[in-house]
């Protein structure tokens, strides 16, 4: 989406106890939290298609061989 930046960890330079098992989850449930927030807005515009269609159609159609 615009506007949203993509974060990515550093590594601490720690002893290295959490290793990339530790990374994949975090992007794992990055990931998944991103997707549930594209699916809801993904609803809403088919939610709003359903109701308007009708008007949606409408507004496409020519009129008088315009």
């Amino acid at each position: 989406m615009a506007g949203q930046e993509q974060v990515r960890p550093r590594g601490r330079g720690g002893d290295g106890d959490e290793g990339p098992e530790g990374d994949a989850g975090q992007v794992s449930a990055r990931k998944e939290s991103i997707d549930a927030d594209v699916d809801s807005v993904l609803d809403e515009i088919d939610g709003v298609l359903e109701s308007n269609a009708e008007e949606f159609v409408r507004s496409f159609v020519q009129k008088g061989g315009q």
